[in-house]
């Protein structure tokens, strides 16, 4: 890796974004997509606040939830004229003036909503982790290709944010070298819970408390890292190692509140630890990736290139080609890596589902991508709650 190359090509310091050329140009449509959106919880109104920054794709006519208050919660949000609310779902395909679907429920509604929705002729953005099990996640990668005009994304924007863009383009050109190491923590000290106007609503609102509902905290929030490594590396792990426990919160819930999951990738020679906690926020959310090379870390939205000794070495090398060029370096030996940080990574990945309900083009993050990344949750998940390694198993080859 000579120096010329890592400013010239890798557009690390300055320079576009493949990203901005490939996956985010708008397509000239005269009317924007009309979208419904399943759920209308945090996340819900989440996107709904992120559409409404995107009015030239994007119109909300209806909405659906089961419970009243977010309904009126979420037409209040929208502070126009009345839309069609829904508090069934089915109700809401057979009549809604709609051509996509959003879906934002508790992730044990994932797979029988979108499933309905393809049978419907509708387009489909389905939060991660795309579905609660894995034969649910096989089961709609066959049901999809039954409708191939239609779109189906799932809701993995690390896919599309720029600074993860970047990264993988790193990856894919060698600047980290023989990657061996992934470390990664989503850590939190809050015990995750929403408010409750009454008891009998407690499992409804606070589903990811409950194994019915959620997947919990591998499912909620480790999935992102999880599926940024299926991606960047074209992996999946053979070997699942996990723990946890309901280690802090003793109020109930079934969930745990801690865990611990080692993915073995014996095609990558690579191990992936992935953790969180709800009871200590000082490592908050971290992301490191170790190679031969240097290594990566990464924040939300910042990362930062450290070389191995001998990469840094030669990065200093000053000639006559590329010493008018300078790196710049922080206090800590690394080199920040720039990217856009103007939005995040769901209006990016919003923009690009209109783009490829638009255009027919399949999204990066699609049934087959979802499908993978959903089994490796559910096999991480059954390694903690059963005390037992997970294999990875033919048949979970979807790409095949």
């Amino acid at each position: 890796m000579l120096r010329r190359n890592f400013i010239k090509k890798t557009s690390i310091v300055t320079g576009g974004l493949l990203l901005q050329q490939e996956l985010l140009h708008a397509f000239a449509a005269n009317t924007p997509l009309k979208v419904a959106v399943i759920g209308c919880g945090d996340r819900g109104n989440g996107l709904i606040q992120v559409m409404q920054e995107l009015k030239e794709q994007f119109k909300v006519t209806a909405i659906c939830d089961t419970l009243d208050f977010r309904l009126a919660a979420t037409q209040k949000l929208l502070g126009r004229e009345k839309i069609a609310s829904y508090k069934d779902y089915k109700k809401l395909l057979a009549e809604a003036d709609v051509q996509a679907v959003l879906i934002a429920t508790s992730l044990n509604a994932h797979y029988d909503i979108a499933l309905a929705a393809l049978k419907a002729g509708k387009h489909v953005y389905l939060e991660k982790a795309m579905t609660y099990n894995i034969s649910q996640a096989l089961a709609l990668v066959k049901a999809k290709a039954l409708h191939p005009n239609l779109t189906l994304q799932v809701g993995h924007q690390y896919r599309y944010t720029p600074l993860y863009f970047k990264v993988k383009e790193m990856i894919d050109k060698g600047y980290l070298g023989k990657v061996t190491q992934i470390d990664c923590r989503w850590d939190r000290n809050w015990n995750w819970r929403r408010p409750v106007p009454e008891p009998s609503l407690e499992r409804k609102i606070n589903w990811r408390m409950y194994k019915e509902y959620s997947g919990g905290l591998a499912a909620e929030l480790l999935s992102h890292q999880i599926d940024f490594i299926n991606w960047a590396f074209d992996t999946h792990p053979t070997e699942v190692y996990a723990t946890g426990g309901v280690d802090y919160y003793k109020d109930g819930r079934e969930t745990f509140d801690n865990v611990q999951a080692t993915f073995r990738y014996d095609k990558d020679g690579m191990i992936g630890n992935y953790g969180a906690t709800c009871a200590n926020a000082k490592d908050g959310y971290l992301f490191k990736l170790k190679g031969t090379k240097g290594s990566v870390s990464l924040l939300m939205n910042q990362g930062v290139f450290y070389p191995e000794k001998e990469t840094k070495a030669e990065l200093e090398t000053v000639d006559g080609v590329t010493g008018a060029t300078k790196i710049v370096w922080n206090k800590d030996g690394g080199i920040p890596i720039e990217a856009d940080k103007s939005k995040d990574g769901t209006w990016y990945a919003l923009k690009d589902f209109f783009d490829c309900v638009a255009t027919h083009k399949n999204p990066p993050s699609n049934v087959l991508t979802g499908a993978t990344t959903a089994i490796c949750v559910h096999m991480a998940n059954e390694a903690m709650y059963n005390r037992k390694i997970q294999y990875w198993q033919k048949e979970y080859d979807v790409f095949t």
